[in-house]
């Protein structure tokens, strides 16, 4: 059994009885559904009755329909669940209902860029914006069903864009422009957009990335485009060659159009995202707009705290779901503040500027983000006026126990920080932040309300305070309505229902612990099992990457002697050398800090660590570089030569 996790931050007197879902337990009382003392109440509540629980997220967070639904849950089967049958609503319209019902004169968005001075869109601005850029496509042919395309920035173009096409019942799928050619169309050229909408470039880290030859390779390599539209995200770089419409020209033609908004069922598609791609052709994963709408309620409402008066930034590019995760943000009227450049360009401070700046109140980044922050010493509590800030959301990667200290310490010590774990398959979480919980140290708080989490053992029991395979066992709104291209759904059964039939297996190695917590220990997938004891990767990173002399790792197993070995690649902070003494001390703090198994046969220095696009380290590429084989699609990668460097390292084939 694991041991308590020490407490950090208990609740605070506003969150006990003015938080959002303090608010929403007082609510059900009143409403008949029944009375809660505590988290662990209301959540066992939320799985043992999802039709009352679901439907009351519904009516509490406002979602808009134009027609209601029969019941909740027509087929609770998974794969293949119905949700809302008979409901008619539109995504984008939720999103927008600040404007629509609200105060258009506000801020929604605050945009800042490495190549475009900073500005300010109103409600009003966007809902203007939307409504022509709708009208736009729907000269254009585009309709439901149809699909538009971005390789677009974080900016209010992308999200106008998005919403335009939501609007019209049309399905939104977008990749971040430093994504090449290949990866590209390995995504789009499955799904066949009508309408392309991209940049003609960006700035990252203060160098400018020129596009126009690359859109113009893909307006050759995607016969399915009628028509492309181009945003000067570089000011006073060249436009595309290929024929295409100028974003502003778009716009003016149909300036002044009144906005609507078709009405669609729940499940109707509205987003594609895909899968990373590390070991083949990604999988287009399709998600219905009632579904992602009704969960992005649940988390950013109810448990993110997220109101009208909330100032929201969430670090991300186009091509991640979070994106989504923050872009939905914009129905609880809240301003969301967001960033088209590098998080640590001119310094590893411009976000925490950013936020001090804006009076942010929520503020969304990476694991790695935060690691590295610990690591250059920052104190942004101390440097910055952070006085808004109640609330940082971690993802992307396990968050470090050192890490929770370094944000106790070094940003605020009664901010509530709320790492959060889902994933692209869902466009949301499984488990994540409560203001009605304590914080522990190395603990996500808590498995959020409606989702039936539980770890699993090989043979399907369910374990605490031991680790074990996520799997959800009831059906959610956002689980995906199907792959594209996968017509008898065996693609899709396949990716989450083999493992155990009826019940998503997530491919994340957890524990449940005895407070209800989570920790969450790796990928399933990339799990170690040397001489057949089950390891997970963030086991070793939590002894390696807190040592001053590391700046960054990466953990794989390689098959050797019929067994598997570990393998450890670090990425060394400057001054430092990878001499006896530093491999002494790596090995003996592992040995003490997890046990004798996890200590790596090798331990090698590299200059990076491979990553995808999206930020996530990629173990699997890395185990098949050790094992010789030749890794695939390596377009999916940030930073696919450093696997051939690594392959270049003699020493890890010895």
């Amino acid at each position: 059994m694991s041991e308590a996790s020490e407490v950090l931050r208990i609740p605070s007197t506003a969150d006990v009885h003015d938080s959002h879902i303090a608010r929403y337990m007082r609510w059900l009382a009143e409403a008949g559904y029944g009375r809660f003392e505590d988290y662990a109440s209301l959540y066992e509540w939320s799985i043992a009755e999802p039709d009352r629980f679901w439907a009351s997220v519904w009516d509490w967070t406002g979602v808009i329909a134009h027609r209601d639904a029969e019941r909740v849950l027509a087929d609770r089967s998974m794969p293949g669940a119905r949700w809302f049958p008979g409901a008619r609503l539109n995504y984008a319209e939720n999103l927008l209902r600040e404007a629509i019902h609200g105060d258009p004169g506000r801020t929604a968005v605050y945009a800042v860029s490495e190549t475009r001075e900073p500005r300010a869109v109103t409600y009003g601005e966007l809902l203007a914006d939307v409504a022509a850029f709708r009208a736009w496509l729907q000269a254009q042919g585009v309709g439901p069903g149809d699909r538009v395309a971005g390789v677009v920035a974080h900016a209010p173009e992308a999200i106008v864009a998005m919403l335009a096409t939501t609007a019209l019942g049309a399905i939104w799928s977008s990749a971040s422009p430093d994504f090449g050619v290949n990866a590209i169309v390995d995504r789009f050229g499955q799904i066949e957009p009508k309408v392309l909408v991209t940049v003609n470039g960006y700035g990252y880290n203060g160098k400018i990335h020129k596009r126009a030859e690359a859109v113009d390779e893909l307006a050759a390599r995607l016969p399915s485009l009628a028509r492309i539209v181009v945003v000067p995200q570089l000011p006073h770089a060249a436009m595309p060659a290929t024929n295409h419409v100028a974003w502003d020209a778009a716009l003016g033609a149909h300036r002044g159009a009144e906005p609507v908004f078709e009405p669609m069922a729940f499940d109707d598609p509205a987003f594609i995202l895909y899968s990373s791609g590390t070991t083949g052709v990604p999988k287009c994963i399709v998600h219905g707009g009632g579904g992602t709408l009704l969960q992005h309620a649940k988390e950013l409402i109810i448990h993110g705290d997220i109101g009208r008066d909330d100032v929201f930034f969430y670090f991300t590019t186009t091509g991640w779901m979070m994106w989504n995760w923050q872009v939905s943000g914009l129905m609880t009227g809240a301003e969301l503040v967001v960033l088209d450049g590098a998080p640590a360009y001119p310094s590893l401070d411009v976000c925490w500027r950013l936020a001090a700046e804006r009076g942010v109140t929520h503020f969304g980044t990476s694991a790695k983000f935060i690691g590295a922050c610990r690591n250059h010493g920052l104190s942004p509590g101390t440097t910055n006026d952070l006085s808004a800030l109640r609330v940082i959301f971690s993802t992307g990667s396990p968050l470090l126990p050192e890490d929770f200290d370094w944000v106790r310490g070094h940003v605020g010590s009664d901010i509530l920080l709320a790492s959060i774990s889902g994933g692209t398959d869902i466009v949301s979480c499984f488990v994540g932040g409560c203001p009605l919980l304590p914080v522990r140290r190395g603990e996500i708080q808590c498995r959020m309300l409606g989702m039936d989490v539980q770890a699993w053992s090989d043979s399907g029991e369910p374990l605490v305070g031991e680790k074990g395979e996520l799997v959800c066992r009831q059906p959610a709104p956002s689980m995906p309505v199907m792959f594209w291209n996968d017509p008898d759904g065996e693609r899709y059964r396949r990716a989450y229902f083999d493992t155990f039939p009826g019940v998503w297996a997530h491919g994340d190695f957890i524990t449940v612990t005895e407070s209800g917590g989570v920790i969450i220990h790796g990928r399933s997938d990339a799990t170690l099992n040397p001489g057949g004891i089950r390891i997970g990767t963030a086991e070793i990173y939590r002894q390696v990457e807190t040592m001053d002399e590391v700046a960054d790792s990466i953990v794989a197993g390689q098959a050797w002697n019929d067994d598997e070995r570990v393998v450890l690649l670090v990425v060394l902070n400057p001054g430092y050398e990878l001499d006896q003494d530093l491999l002494q001390r790596m090995r003996a703090r592992i040995r003490e800090g997890a046990s004798p198994r996890h200590v790596p046969a090798r331990i090698a220095a590299v200059d990076e660590v491979p990553y995808t696009r999206s930020g996530k380290k990629v173990e699997l590429a890395v185990s098949s570089v050790l094992r010789g084989d030749t890794v695939g699609n390596r377009d999916a990668l940030a930073n696919p030569e450093s696997l051939d460097r690594i392959a270049g390292i003699k020493e890890l084939f010895e």
